[in-house]
Formats: C-alpha cells, structure tokens, sequence
C-alpha cells in the first residue's frame, strides 16, 4: 500500500471513531493525568494551592469563611452540564457568578477548574469537552471580573467519575465541572 492510501485509511477510521463531531477549536488550556500525585500535597512539604480542594479554615491568603458557610451560595462548587455541551445551564450561572464576583473581591485567591464528562464518547473526546466545559465557566468568570491567572483549566474527562455505573441518573452527575479552592 501506498503512504498516500494508508494515511487516507488511517484518517477515515479515525473520524469514524470520533463518530460526527470534530474537535476543531483548540485552547491553551492545560490537559493533565495527576492520579498519579493524589494525595501527595504536603507529604513532601511544599504547598500545592490547588490540592486544597474545599478551602477550610485559614491560610495565609485570608478568611474562607464564605466559602464555608453552608448557607452561601459559594458552598455550590460543582456545575453539571447537559449531555454532550459545554453550555453553562442557566440554574448555575448564580453559582458562576458568585465565585467570580469573590475571585474578583480577592485578587490574591486562585481557583482550580476540573472539568469531567461521562464514559460514553472516546478518551480523548471526553477530555477535550471536560476542557471545553471547563474553559466555559473559565470564560464567564472573566467576563464578571475574575483575572485569567486567577484561574487555571484542568480536563479529567472520563477518568474521574463522581459516580460509578451507568445509566443517565449515573452520567449526569460526572458531567461537571468542579470548582476548587
């Protein structure tokens, strides 16, 4: 076989199993495997701000006490998304909004945003929409005042499930994005 035809074929399987829809937009957001340093924060005594994953107490940084507060709407630290989108759905654009609005009150706070997505689609689908959906929630906390340095962009895609199983009940709970302190 020619190189010209093995490549063509190779192409064609490729886009076949991507299925219709194509990645065609690509974002300079970071895309990393850290299973493998879970749990690792502090054992080696540096500090990884982004391990603290629900801000309690105090650092050095301030209060987290809002975060805190079970009452306030910057407890809500996880946005689901529908099947297949990146669009944020309406009932969490407060949540959106709130964190924004407190980034953009503290300018020396940084968020992490992990974005996940169920096991149906391929490996690398699944971590480009978990980077989609979270370069969206990214995109709108900017747009309400929180710095791009504040933020940083991290897709797990399938490989993190919230919830094991199947089922639609089991997928839209790994369809988010978690909002990390």
């Amino acid at each position: 076989m020619t190189t010209r035809l093995l490549t063509f074929l190779l192409l064609t399987g490729l886009l076949a199993a991507c299925g219709t829809t194509q990645e065609t937009e690509q974002d300079a957001a970071t895309v990393e495997d850290r299973s493998t340093r879970a749990g690792t924060a502090g054992e080696s005594g540096e500090d990884d701000e982004y391990s603290r994953t629900y801000g309690t107490g105090e650092d050095a940084r301030g209060s987290f006490a809002e975060l805190d507060d079970p009452g306030s709407i910057l407890a809500t630290r996880t946005v689901y998304f529908d099947y297949d989108s990146s669009d944020i759905r309406d009932e969490y654009r407060d949540v959106v909004a709130a964190h924004a609005e407190y980034l953009a009150a503290n300018p020396d706070l940084n968020v992490s945003l992990e974005g996940h997505a169920d096991e149906r689609g391929s490996r690398e689908y699944n971590l480009a929409l978990g980077e989609r959906r979270a370069l969206s929630v990214k995109q709108q906390m900017m747009v309400l005042g929180a710095r791009s340095d504040q933020i940083r962009v991290t897709s797990y895609g399938e490989e993190r499930p919230a919830v094991e199983g199947t089922g639609e009940s089991v997928w839209s709970q790994n369809r988010r994005v978690e909002i990390l302190y």
